[in-house]
């Protein structure tokens, strides 16, 4: 799969997937928010580390520089 997210948007896509999980996993008890939050913050954490966002693929979007 083709990279097309840059680095800032990985270091954002990978804190704010990690706080998501903590969230999901050890703040909320019970509930359909908690079960949201960690598959939110799975696939944050997915697309940051991977460095490919399937979403922007449609779009023709991509947040990384383009070599030299």
């Amino acid at each position: 799969m083709k990279a097309n997210v840059g680095n800032v948007d990985r270091i954002v896509r990978v804190i704010l997937g990690l706080v998501l999980l903590f969230l999901g996993i050890f703040a909320l008890h019970a509930g359909a928010w908690k079960w949201i939050l960690i598959i939110l913050g799975l696939i944050g954490l997915g697309t940051g580390l991977s460095g490919s966002c399937l979403l922007y693929l449609p779009f023709g979007i991509s947040t990384r520089k383009a070599k030299s």
